[in-house]
């Protein structure tokens, strides 16, 4: 990574099986692929939190797994804030079961495509997906993950 890159995580949750801050500093500089300097915060939230974040945001009253938040900086303002991420550790737990994952695993995948929404990158319609899933795919076997879109997704 060319620049200084700074992961603020956030536990807010009564889930104590997560994921250590240099675990998910790795992830969001795997998907950073050697960007410039950068800064995030990533909150780890209960279902509540969760729910009550998607419910006004996005319109859906449901807990859902990662929420992204870009900086949305103004024209002209160079800052390397890139934005936040709240990550619901509930909805981790509970789909990485689901889908046969193991919880590192899921806990990358959400790490890897919530930073790379913060970057600008969507899925909302299939031209979209066909860019960013394989994007993911590959930066998580950099890290030694399976493809999240594969077999059991």
């Amino acid at each position: 990574m060319t620049g200084k890159l700074r992961v603020t995580v956030q536990r807010a949750t009564r889930l104590r099986k997560l994921p250590a801050d240099a675990d998910f500093t790795r992830w969001v500089r795997a998907a950073l692929r050697g960007r410039g300097a950068a800064e995030l915060v990533i909150r780890i939230v209960d279902a509540t939190e969760g729910r009550r974040l998607n419910r006004r945001w996005r319109g859906k009253d449901r807990a859902t797994n990662v929420l992204s938040f870009p900086a949305g900086l103004p024209v002209g303002v160079a800052l390397p804030l890139l934005g936040d991420l709240v990550i619901c550790a509930p909805a981790v737990a509970r789909e990485a079961a689901e889908q046969g994952k193991t919880p590192a695993a899921h806990w990358a995948h959400l790490t890897v495509h919530g930073t790379l929404h913060l970057l600008g990158y969507d899925h909302a319609t299939e031209a979209q997906a066909v860019v960013m899933e394989p994007l993911e795919t590959a930066i998580l076997g950099t890290l030694g993950f399976p493809d999240p879109y594969g077999p059991g997704r």
